[in-house]
C-alpha cells in the first residue's frame, strides 16, 4: 500500500504489470506499456512472476495444450507480431522451449535483478524474451541467462554475483511473494495488469486489453504504437 500512495502522491496511478519471460503475450504488454509510461500519467511498476505458479494455483492450462488452440496460437502470433510491431517468433519446438523447460531459472535471475540491480530489470527482461521469442535460443542455463544480461548492459561479474543471488532463499521467496501477489487481484494467467485507481485495484488478464485499462485511466488510447513512441 505504501508504493500505491507513493504513486498516488505524485499525481500518477500506479500500474502494476505481472510477467513473465516465457509468456509471449506479456512481452506484447511490456513493450506497450513501457512505451505509454512517458505518454499516460502513470507509474509503471514492473513485477516479475511465475507463470507455472499461476497456472498451478488456479487450475488453468496454457493455449497451447489445447490443440485447437496451439493451431490458431501459431498463426495469430504472427501478425501480433507485425500489429505491436514486437520481434515475436514462434520456437520450432513450442512444446520444448515453453511447455516442459518453462522459465523458473530465468525469472529467479529477473528476481534477483529487481531486489539488487532493477536499473536493469526492463532490459534484462527484454533480452530474454529476444532469446526465447525472437532467436529460438535458450533461457535457462548459466551461460544462456549471462548472454542475456551482458546484452542488457550488465557488467560481467555483476551478472554472475546476481546468478549466485538468483538460487538463494531470498530469490526464491520474493518470485513467489509476487506471484501470490498477482493471485490474490485475481490473475489466472500472464501478463496480468493492476491498475490502482482511486484506491481499488483494477485487474486486466492480457495484452489486449489496454484500451480498457486506457479507458479507466482516462487515457487516450493511440495504438499499439503510439506516433511519440516511433520517434
Amino acid at each position: 500500500m505504501a508504493a500505491v500512495r507513493e504513486g498516488l502522491s505524485r499525481g500518477k496511478t500506479l500500474v502494476d504489470l505481472f510477467y513473465d519471460v516465457v509468456s509471449p503475450y506479456s512481452w506484447l504488454g511490456f513493450e506497450v506499456l513501457c512505451r505509454y509510461r512517458s505518454i499516460w500519467n502513470i507509474e509503471l511498476r514492473l513485477r516479475p512472476a511465475f507463470l507455472g505458479g499461476i497456472m498451478k494455483a488456479t487450475g488453468n492450462q496454457p493455449p497451447a495444450m489445447v490443440p485447437q488452440r496451439a493451431s490458431y496460437m501459431s498463426k495469430d502470433m504472427p501478425r501480433m507480431a507485425k500489429y505491436y510491431q514486437v520481434p515475436v517468433r514462434n520456437p520450432k519446438d513450442f512444446l520444448e522451449a515453453v511447455i516442459k523447460k518453462g522459465s523458473l531459472p530465468a525469472m529467479r535471475f529477473v528476481s534477483a535483478v529487481d531486489i539488487a540491480q532493477p536499473q536493469y530489470l526492463e532490459p534484462v527482461s527484454r533480452e530474454l524474451w529476444m532469446r526465447i521469442w525472437c532467436r529460438d535460443e535458450d533461457i535457462l542455463q548459466p551461460e544462456s541467462i549471462l548472454a542475456a544480461a551482458e546484452k542488457a548492459g550488465v557488467p560481467l561479474e555483476q551478472a554472475k554475483k546476481l546468478l549466485d543471488m538468483s538460487t538463494t532463499p531470498e530469490v526464491k521467496n520474493r518470485l513467489k511473494t509476487i506471484t501470490d501477489e498477482a493471485l490474490r487481484y485475481g490473475a489466472f494467467g500472464l501478463p496480468s495488469v493492476v491498475a490502482h485507481v482511486n484506491g481499488e485495484p483494477q485487474l486486466f488478464f492480457g495484452s489486449d486489453r489496454l484500451e480498457l485499462l486506457a479507458d479507466i485511466l482516462g487515457e487516450k488510447w493511440l495504438g499499439p504504437v503510439p506516433a511519440s513512441a516511433k520517434l
